[in-house]
């Protein structure tokens, strides 16, 4: 395996990891809902680095490449959506948690949840990387965990007092991945 490929999609789950830490209000808590979303973005690096060591063997070495462009994407994606945020958000799956703006700018105007698209991109690095049965489910399990979640709080955020912005707000924009033929 590609030593710097593996360097930079280990780095880019590092930089998801430290996302709690450093970005996210600390109000809230890490109860079992969030572990459940969370699962996938600590088993892929766990795949990698054991593929690394030797310990795992990758179906095929064709697809190295497309890991570095795919964790660049996740990692600049991460850093340009924690930027233009003006407060703290909330970790996931936080009961209670009112939405106090909609964010439109940034990359929010191309998708609602860039945070979610930059964890699906740093997945789909580790499958790249390093193509196993592992990866690939952590994959498909991060996207179905992540759509659940997105769609459990867009429900929360069209039941709230910014439900008729935010619900012309999602017509034009994609969730996971940018609506094209529409403007933005």
């Amino acid at each position: 395996m590609n030593a710097a490929g593996v360097v930079l999609v280990l780095l880019n789950f590092a930089v998801v990891g430290l996302l709690p830490l450093l970005f996210f209000r600390r109000d809230g808590r890490l109860n079992a809902r969030w572990w459940l979303t969370a699962a996938p973005l600590f088993a892929a690096p766990l795949v990698v680095l054991a593929a690394a060591a030797g310990l795992v063997t990758p179906v095929t070495h064709r697809l190295e490449l497309a890991a570095v462009p795919l964790a660049v994407c996740s990692i600049a994606l991460i850093a340009y959506a924690a930027g233009v945020h003006q407060v703290r958000i909330a970790l996931w799956h936080q009961e209670g948690d009112a939405p106090e703006q909609i964010v439109t700018w940034g990359p929010y105007r191309w998708v609602r949840h860039p945070f979610y698209a930059a964890f699906l991109l740093a997945l789909a690095g580790a499958v790249a990387l390093c193509p196993h049965p592992a990866t690939l489910g952590a994959w498909l399990y991060g996207l179905v965990a992540l759509q659940l979640t997105a769609r459990r709080e867009e429900r929360r955020l069209l039941a709230s007092r910014l439900g008729t912005s935010y619900a012309a707000y999602a017509r034009r924009t994609g969730r996971l991945w940018p609506r094209f033929g529409n403007s933005p």
